[in-house]
């Protein structure tokens, strides 16, 4: 029997721009200039918590969000990184990963529901995907 195909769930493609793959982990862009906002969403069908991966993919998962971690940290030079899997609203897997500074919009409280969100410049939003995209080995 064949293991059911694997697509993004609807509201991450709507609320995304989709930057390239990694080994395990399709790599998003949030559609918010509030925060340099990214989502890594595991390519795997059916999987809704970290648990649902098995023991190599939670490692490559872990590898993954290190290396997209070090790299948004490195382009934004920001104060603190916000690491979380919710999936409250959306339940296919996805780990966020949030530039935040000091001064932002929602500090220090979490960035949901606080703004709603600002459209991209397009020149700048694909500064930082072309930046992103060599930090993270996609090109």
């Amino acid at each position: 029997m064949s293991e059911p195909a694997w697509s993004l769930h609807s509201r991450l493609k709507e609320d995304t721009i989709d930057i390239g793959d990694l080994p395990l982990s399709k790599v998003l862009v949030i559609k918010d200039a509030h925060y340099p906002w990214l989502l890594l969403v595991p390519r795997r069908p059916d999987a809704v918590e970290i648990i649902d991966l098995d023991e190599v993919q939670q490692a490559q998962l872990m590898t993954e969000i290190s290396r997209v971690s070090r790299a948004l940290k490195e382009i934004t030079r920001c104060d603190k990184l916000n690491i979380a899997a919710l999936g409250n609203l959306v339940p296919q897997l996805h780990v966020h990963i949030i530039a935040r500074r000091t001064g932002d919009a929602a500090w220090p409280r979490p960035v949901w529901g606080v703004m709603q969100p600002l459209a991209h410049d397009a020149t700048e939003v694909q500064n930082f995907i072309s930046a992103l995209r060599k930090k993270i080995w996609l090109g």
